[in-house]
């Protein structure tokens, strides 16, 4: 693997995996599918949170292989996201400063956005990334 590409870290994988009864490591790592279904389910009824204490590893690794690096950082992005992300505060981050305010004003467009935001960070962390 490339040392330059730093996309998605271990560390950050386990400080949302605190919130992974909701999904939010899985969506962190590209996983939007299983996140949804962690968070309509709690995790799998908590079995497949705990699984994931010795999965998130090898999710880093995967993650690393399809994301790309540039000038915006995808942990922090995604730690704005899981911790204000009602207060749009990853939406600022990333240059969305029409959204971000619009997410402030509605709490993550009542909440709904805020799962939208989950589903697409990594997307909009890369466009970002491409438009420089």
């Amino acid at each position: 693997m490339n040392e330059e590409r730093r996309t998605h870290s271990v560390l950050v994988g386990y400080l949302l995996w605190i919130f992974g009864f909701l999904g939010a490591h899985r969506f962190y790592f590209g996983r939007p599918i299983s996140g949804t279904i962690y968070f309509f389910t709690f995790g799998l009824f908590g079995i497949g949170w705990l699984v994931d204490l010795v999965l998130v590893p090898r999710m880093a690794r995967q993650a690393q292989n399809r994301y790309f690096d540039g000038r915006y950082d995808y942990n922090i992005a995604w730690l704005l996201l899981t911790y204000l992300g009602l207060l749009g505060a990853h939406r600022f981050y990333v240059g969305k400063w029409v959204t971000g305010l619009v997410w402030l004003c509605t709490g993550g467009v009542f909440g709904v956005g805020y799962l939208y935001d989950y589903w697409t960070m990594n997307e909009q962390v890369s466009l970002a990334n491409q438009r420089g």
